[in-house]
């Protein structure tokens, strides 16, 4: 039986461990129940398993019956603070919690991928480390798994790692897609609070008012970016929270703003914090109130190896079908912590479209919507192409210590 007959098997399996994840998401870094269910997939399979320390991950070791090279697989598993809003029989059973960006379709996917591969560990010659993360969105659970050693899990570094991602309106449902090179933005934010004198709205002259102050650097964000930035090298800015005062007669002592920066070369973030610690600084001097700013790097971009993306495109192709692949014309301006990984190993990340049937993929609500719906019959398909993936890098690389031919 090959892989997708074998991953068809389980599509049934895979759908209820999908939804029930759906059902009980879990945000951050601390996620014990999705870690339950994901060590209870797992379950009866020949692993060495470890869980996190700081963290609510699981590492799983599955080691061939022979020696040789190791593979890692990573799937992330935390949801979103969204209140769902799709018609959906298994939607969230906790208020304002989501599984919007299709996590809980790659937990799944990672599990079904592990029994796949074991069901050929007589055959395997190495390992396969598969890294079940907490905390993509915005908490560094990558760094975090790093930090404990999942690079080094299987006793040695691994030669490649791979991550899948759906996606609900990038690509028709079930199709594959990679590129070489720069995958996906680097991650930085900007939080701005802007401190004055509160007061009577009655009387402006006695109060030194935060929200003009605040608005003016907002309005001057997507000026400054235009002027610190390459034209030729793209970079986006949005605010996404504002929040000042109680009632329209207060003057209120502050008001905050926070923004997200999305870049895809590394000294972007380096120029942006400067300049925009300066407008930010300088506006409020103007406005006779003070600006506390804090820029942070978050993740870097994150760089596909060309090598082992081609590689991914080749492995959809010959398993799939040369019409269910193709290439990525441009990088995403989300982001990524696997970037993390991928700056220590090479490897790549392969995205999966996941729009239900029957819907045109341009128009679906996209990942972080409160009304994304993910297809469960990619299901299979995802396990499989993780399987995949593992199993012919392996058969590729040579045995440590060997010379190539």
């Amino acid at each position: 039986m090959d892989l997708r007959d074998d991953a068809r098997t389980m599509s049934e399996w895979l759908t209820r461990l999908r939804r029930g994840l759906h059902q009980e998401p879990e945000l951050g870094l601390r996620l014990p129940r999705t870690q339950e269910k994901v060590l209870a997939a797992l379950d009866g399979l020949p692993l060495k398993i470890t869980e996190g320390r700081t963290l609510s991950s699981v590492t799983a070791v599955l080691e061939g019956a022979r020696p040789g090279p190791v593979v890692l697989l990573r799937a992330d598993m935390d949801a979103l603070p969204v209140t769902e809003q799709a018609d959906v029989a298994y939607r969230s059973r906790i208020d304002g919690r989501m599984h919007a960006c299709g996590h809980d379709l790659h937990t799944a996917m990672l599990a079904g991928a592990a029994h796949l591969i074991a069901r050929r560990r007589d055959t395997l010659a190495g390992s396969v480390v598969l890294m079940f993360q907490p905390g993509e969105e915005g908490h560094d659970g990558a760094r975090h798994m790093i930090e404990e050693g999942v690079l080094e899990a299987a006793g040695e570094r691994p030669q490649a790692a791979y991550a899948l991602h759906v996606s609900s309106r990038h690509w028709p449902g079930g199709r594959f897609a990679t590129r070489p090179g720069t995958l996906m933005a680097a991650s930085d934010s900007l939080a701005v609070t802007v401190r004055g004198t509160g007061g009577h709205g009655s009387a402006p002259h006695h109060a030194r008012n935060p929200i003009p102050a605040a608005c003016a650097m907002i309005g001057e964000l997507a000026g400054t970016l235009a002027r610190a930035v390459d034209p030729l090298e793209p970079a986006v800015l949005s605010v996404g929270t504002l929040h000042a005062g109680t009632a329209a007669n207060i003057v209120p002592e502050t008001a905050r703003f926070e923004a997200t920066v999305r870049s895809f070369h590394r000294g972007t973030g380096e120029r942006l914090a400067a300049q925009l610690t300066q407008l930010c600084r300088g506006i409020a001097a103007a406005h006779g109130v003070e600006a506390e700013v804090c820029y942070l790097n978050e993740y870097p971009p994150t760089v596909a190896a060309p090598s082992e993306s081609a590689f991914a495109a080749e492995v959809a192709r010959d398993v799939f079908g040369a019409e269910r692949y193709e290439e990525m014309a441009q990088p995403l301006t989300a982001s990524e912590d696997f970037s993390r990984v991928l700056e220590e190993v090479p490897g790549t990340i392969v995205q999966l479209g996941a729009t239900p049937p029957g819907r045109d993929h341009r128009a679906a609500p996209g990942n972080h919507s409160p009304h994304v719906e993910f297809d469960d019959g990619v299901l299979a398909d995802g396990a499989a192409l993780y399987a995949a993936l593992a199993l012919r890098r392996l058969a590729l690389a040579p045995a440590p210590g060997t010379a190539p031919n």
